[in-house]
């Protein structure tokens, strides 16, 4: 098969729930023991961290791997979904798996995966797994797909197992109350392997020490150990923290790429992680500066209040569910311009109307819905909105929908893209 007609394969063939949503989901990990088995355990082969969370294990997960990587370790970087290359989900030192090695995995494998079932997550995950264990990788992050209990990359052993915040996400899947949905994610916890929770919430405080006690993990909260105060923002790019260490200075004058005021949390949950790793990596002080500045250089992130355009300013942000819509408006608050265009799509499953509830009056919506069978259709969309006293026009194309955004913002306006991954990956 050429690499098209194996992308064309796993996209048609393999259950997909970024795409379809919950028929691809599966309740056991029964499929990815036998797949890895298949492969000969692969994740047996590679020193790992897992990071779970619902909303910053991908700015958390690519801030560690840029880390590593500047510190010298060749360090692979599993996350999902992508945004416009598959290979984006797997990396080795921020290059994608080469379109020839995806096309060799599949081919070599395909009459098992076909017999045994497997999810396209599943699948990837082994591709991931097969990955860096053949090129020997040092450390590889890897970041949970949905909840952790269950999820495909629940099977590695890692070093330190980080989990970021919980909100209330795939309640369909993980329990409609953030205690439920912590107990899920605290299943990425394993016996005598130290967890750093990034936040501490009062629903689920307990959830994750008692787990951490079953299983003799020592727990670490981040927030308590470490504090971040931002000192400086530069041009719309780049934000700068002093990071504190139980009320002392540990890193002065810290550069982040990442814009939002939500990094400061997944700094913060950073810092911690790798403080502990710190005794058993050599990690330094200038490696830690360096990763987290160059994690946009090192890691190729996207998404994550990125912008698009200066004139008029563009910016895309991935926030999908209550808790990343939140910070969201937040960061929207702060800013000054004359009129907000907002261009926003959601996906079928999520919690609509709450979020809906939480988007701003006096700006000008631009609905638009998904090239994906699990894209909410925006007329739809803009009908519950509309209910809410939101005003716009429904475009045929997310690429209609940003295109007139952008047309009709004049300079001192800001235009926004987001409310899935889905609608930001058309415009990146």
């Amino acid at each position: 098969m050429t690499y098209q007609e194996t992308l064309d394969w796993m996209f048609n063939k393999l259950p997909m729930y970024q795409r379809i949503g919950g028929a691809a989901y599966k309740a056991d990990l029964n499929n990815t023991i036998t797949l890895l088995q298949l492969l000969d355990n692969p994740h047996r082969k590679f020193k790992s961290i897992h990071v779970a969370g619902t909303n910053g294990k991908g700015s958390t997960a690519h801030m560690l791997a840029s880390i590593f990587q500047e510190a010298g370790f060749k360090t692979g970087l599993y996350t999902s979904p992508h945004l416009r290359d598959f290979r984006e989900r797997i990396r080795i030192n921020g290059e994608m798996i080469p379109q020839e090695n995806v096309v060799s995995f599949i081919e070599r494998h395909q009459p098992e995966f076909e017999k045994i079932g497997l999810s396209f997550f599943e699948m990837t995950v082994g591709m991931a797994f097969d990955y860096f264990a053949n090129e020997h990788v040092d450390i590889a992050i890897v970041e949970v797909g949905m909840g952790g209990r269950l999820d495909s990359t629940n099977l590695i052993t890692p070093e330190l197992s980080v989990i970021t915040n919980i909100g209330l996400d795939h309640v369909q899947f993980l329990g409609d109350t953030l205690e439920k949905i912590a107990g899920e994610k605290a299943g990425i916890i394993k016996e005598n392997i130290p967890v750093v929770i990034g936040e501490t919430q009062d629903e689920t405080h307990k959830v994750f020490e008692d787990k951490a006690h079953q299983c003799h993990s020592p727990i670490y909260f981040a927030d308590q150990i470490f504090d971040c105060d931002k000192i400086h923002i530069e041009s719309n790019v780049i934000q700068e923290y002093d990071i504190w260490k139980n009320n002392e200075l540990y890193l002065e004058a810290c550069e982040i790429p990442l814009m939002g005021n939500y990094q400061k949390k997944n700094l913060t949950t950073v810092a911690c992680a790798i403080d502990l790793l710190r005794e058993k990596f050599e990690i330094s002080d200038e490696d830690i500066r360096d990763g987290i500045a160059n994690v946009i250089r090192n890691t190729h992130l996207m998404g994550r209040w990125q912008i698009l355009n200066d004139d008029p300013l563009t910016i895309a942000d991935t926030g999908h569910n209550v808790d990343g819509i939140r910070e969201v408006i937040s960061q929207l608050n702060e800013m000054s311009y004359d009129k907000l265009h907002f261009v926003i799509g959601m996906v079928n499953d999520k919690d609509i109307d709450h979020v809906l509830q939480l988007l701003p009056h006096h700006c000008e919506y631009y609905f638009c819905k998904a090239d994906i069978p699990r894209g909410l259709d925006a007329k739809i969309l803009a009908d519950k909105a509309f209910e809410l006293g939101l005003r716009g026009k429904v475009y045929d194309s997310v690429r209609d929908a940003y295109q007139s955004a952008v047309n009709a913002a004049r300079f001192d306006d800001v235009v926004f893209v987001g409310g899935s991954n889905f609608i930001v990956a058309e415009v990146v």
